[in-house]
């Protein structure tokens, strides 16, 4: 079992988050002036890193707020919480 730790709510169950995928992604300015090609890598192409990934959560079953957290896809330990709109702490 996964505990997720809410910035407002605390550690919860996994069961009751929702992942919403790689964090900072920034829509684009000006959507109707890409390419398809581009549109596409903007919607589609994102990282897959081994080791330490910023990741957007939803807590669905609780607060219902997002926010972004930093886990380590290689063993599923979250590094940090934080609320959207603060900057990615710094991990050692």
């Amino acid at each position: 079992m996964l505990l997720i730790p809410c910035p407002w709510c605390g550690p919860r169950d996994e069961a009751e988050f929702h992942y919403g995928g790689q964090a900072h992604v920034a829509y684009p300015e000006d959507p109707a002036a890409l390419s398809d090609e581009e549109w596409a890598r903007y919607l589609f192409f994102r990282d897959n890193p081994k080791g330490l990934f910023a990741e957007r959560w939803s807590h669905t079953a609780g607060c219902r707020r997002w926010f972004n957290a930093v886990r380590d896809t290689a063993t599923n330990e979250i590094h940090a919480v934080y609320r959207v709109g603060e900057p990615r702490p710094v991990i050692a």
